[in-house]
Order: C-alpha cells, then sequence, then structure tokens
C-alpha cells in the first residue's frame, strides 16, 4: 500500500494504522493540517471492502475537514479515523476503549467526534482512555433543547440553511413549498433534514440501505420510498445526498436532472474535475465541505464554552457564505468547488507555520 504517492495524499502530516489483536480493531488516523489549531473530525466506523478503501476514505475526508473548518473560520485543523468493521456487528466496548487508548498516544494533536457508524455512547466509551474526543458535552442545544453532544441535529439545520441559499440562487425563491427533493440516506443528518424540508413545504422522496430508516422517513415524514439506484436521477428539484461520498461520478452526473446538488455527506465529487462537470451541464452544486459545517461548528462551541445563540448564529452565515461560492463562481466562470477551496485555502494557509498562529490560539482550539 502506498502512501506518500497515494493519489489522495495532500501532505498530511500525520498518518497511524492502529491495530488491536485482541478486540480485532484495524483503523487509520489521519491528521491533514494543524495550521489553525487541532485537528478535529469524526471517528467513522465502516465495513470497507478493503484497506486501500479505507485509506482513501480517510485522507480525503481528513483534508476535508481542514477546508470545512477553515471555510468556516473556525480555529481547528483537519482530521479524522476510520474504523474498519460492520458497526452493526463488530463493536464492542472493548475494541472502542483500544482506540481511545490509541488516540490518547497522539497527545491532543486530534480530537475525535462521532461519525457514520459511531455514536456519542461510542465516544464516551473512548473518552474512559483519553481527554482527547468531543461532542460528548450534556448541554442546551443551539435549539434551545437538550443536547447530548450529538452534532447531528446541528448539521441538519446547517445544511438545510446552505440548501435555502442554494434554491434561492438557482430558481429565486425562499419559498420551498411545492419543492421537489430527493434525499439519499436518511439516518440521523438526513431524518432531520428532510424534517425541515416537510416543515417547510417540500414534498420528499428518499432511499436508505437500512429498512427501518426508510419507514420512519415513510410513515413520519410523509415522504415517498424509492430505489437506491433511482435517487439521483428523479426529476426533482434538489438532491440532498446524506450518506457515503464519491456519488457524484462519471455515471450519475449525465443522469442527474435536479437543478440543484446540496446535501449533507462528505466527499461527495468522486474526483475534483466532477465540479466543472456539475457546472457544464447547469446544475448548481453547493459544496459539501461548506455546506455541512454544522456539526463541526457545534463541537468547536462545545470546547470554547459558546451560547446556543452563538452557535445558531455561526451556523447561519453557512448560508451567506455559500452565496458568496455561488456569485463569485458567476463572476469568473470557476466551479463552485473551486472557489470554496479557494477560500478555504486563503484562510488556513494564512495561519502555516511563522504566520502569526500563537500558541493561546491553538490551546484555546484545542
Amino acid at each position: 500500500m502506498n502512501v506518500f504517492s497515494h493519489p489522495e495524499f495532500d501532505n498530511h502530516e500525520h498518518l497511524s494504522f492502529v491495530c488491536d489483536a485482541e478486540t480485532g480493531l484495524k483503523g487509520i488516523i489521519a491528521i491533514h493540517n494543524t495550521s489553525r489549531g487541532a485537528a478535529l473530525g469524526g471517528c467513522r466506523m465502516f465495513p470497507y471492502a478493503s484497506d486501500e478503501e479505507a485509506l482513501r476514505d480517510v485522507l480525503r475526508l481528513s483534508r476535508g475537514m481542514t477546508y470545512k473548518s477553515a471555510l468556516a473560520n473556525l480555529d481547528l485543523g483537519g482530521g479524522k479515523s476510520v474504523i474498519i468493521g460492520d458497526p452493526r456487528k463488530h463493536k464492542t466496548e472493548a475494541l472502542l476503549e483500544a482506540m481511545g487508548r490509541h488516540l490518547e498516544s497522539l497527545g491532543g494533536q486530534y480530537i475525535a467526534a462521532e461519525d457514520s457508524g459511531t455514536s456519542v455512547p461510542d465516544l464516551k466509551v473512548m473518552g474512559r482512555q483519553t481527554s482527547h474526543v468531543a461532542g460528548v458535552t450534556t448541554r442546551t442545544g443551539f435549539d434551545g433543547l437538550p443536547s447530548t453532544g450529538d452534532p447531528s441535529p446541528v448539521t441538519a439545520y446547517g445544511t438545510f440553511i446552505g440548501l435555502k441559499a442554494a434554491v434561492k440562487h438557482k430558481l429565486g425563491t425562499d419559498d420551498l413549498t411545492g419543492l421537489k427533493v430527493a434525499v439519499q440516506g436518511i439516518g440521523n443528518v438526513g431524518f432531520r433534514l428532510a424534517r425541515y424540508l416537510k416543515e417547510a413545504g417540500a414534498e420528499l422522496w428518499v432511499t436508505d440501505i437500512h429498512a427501518d430508516n426508510l419507514k420512519r422517513a415513510v410513515d413520519e415524514l410523509g415522504a415517498t420510498a424509492v430505489p437506491s439506484e433511482d435517487i439521483l436521477t428523479l426529476p426533482v428539484d434538489v438532491v440532498a445526498p446524506c450518506a457515503m461520498g464519491a456519488v457524484l461520478n462519471d455515471q450519475s452526473i449525465p443522469a442527474i436532472r435536479a437543478a440543484v446538488v446540496a446535501g449533507a455527506a462528505n466527499n461527495l465529487l468522486d474526483r475534483p474535475e466532477h465540479d466543472a462537470a456539475l457546472k457544464q451541464r447547469g446544475i448548481l452544486y453547493a459544496p459539501d465541505f461548506a455546506i455541512n459545517a454544522g456539526g463541526i461548528i457545534d463541537v468547536f462551541y462545545e470546547r470554547t464554552h459558546g451560547s446556543p445563540a452563538q452557535i445558531r448564529a455561526h451556523v447561519d452565515t453557512i448560508g451567506d457564505t455559500l452565496t458568496e461560492i455561488f456569485q463569485r463562481s458567476d463572476r469568473t466562470g470557476l466551479a463552485t468547488g473551486e472557489i470554496a477551496n479557494q477560500l478555504a485555502e486563503e484562510r488556513f494557509r494564512k495561519h502555516a507555520p511563522g504566520a502569526g498562529l500563537t500558541p493561546s490560539r491553538l490551546a484555546r482550539a484545542g
């Protein structure tokens, strides 16, 4: 397995391959960039088909966290971790504690939060062995309701705010009544996004690999269930991918009939050039690391003891950021993802070593 020559390797600062024979733990921890602060990102558990697939995912995801935090103007770096295994079959407390010990060995360079296949209780189990976990504090959430630390509600709200900004820019309306939206993945984030859309008057089509998630969306939201292979090609206004990444590719993009792609999943583009392919087809793409930043914003304010009002106000700026991206794209002719990359790079590169990042800012973020 090549690392330094891997196509997804982007001068990552650190890469750890973790293994614990007793518990069956096999995982990878990737730290992409810490120029703005300690790296923070989710710990994902997924039954990857190969070690190569897991490596590709963690390299892409950790890089995306650097860009996400920078674009959201947070004093955090980018990191991610993956555990190879089926969370419904292979997850045990002993395995999670072993992962916690590996996190502790990094000395706070990387802070883990929940992700696909992990939960707040899982992070608390890891926390028995390390203090370097986030999103585990019970407090009042951004919406005034009790929060367990799960960032999913804030991610969903931020994605909703961003989706509305995209609809306004592309379709010229603030009213979502009758808007047709296809949601791919109806789990923790996808279901909450779908509920926001339903409450705003949108019509929903949904799919998910888990039958219970699908049934819940049909029963509680009146959504129409469709096969997974059809969800991206429906004649709708918006496609909202909220499951795994790389779904915007050579096969799917020519078949998309929606005017807008705006979803919560990470790394939606299979390759960077698919950004331009969407623009060429007249499809407005809301860059994933811009629209789904609500969760990382929430976790940041948990660590800095911010108020619910501060969290909500910051998440609301996701719409403003996307509007700026869309407008720049219109002016320059560059694709929206390229514009978002430029903005993020401006923000984290100016904080590169020797460029003014102070130890106090690092301590505050970590």
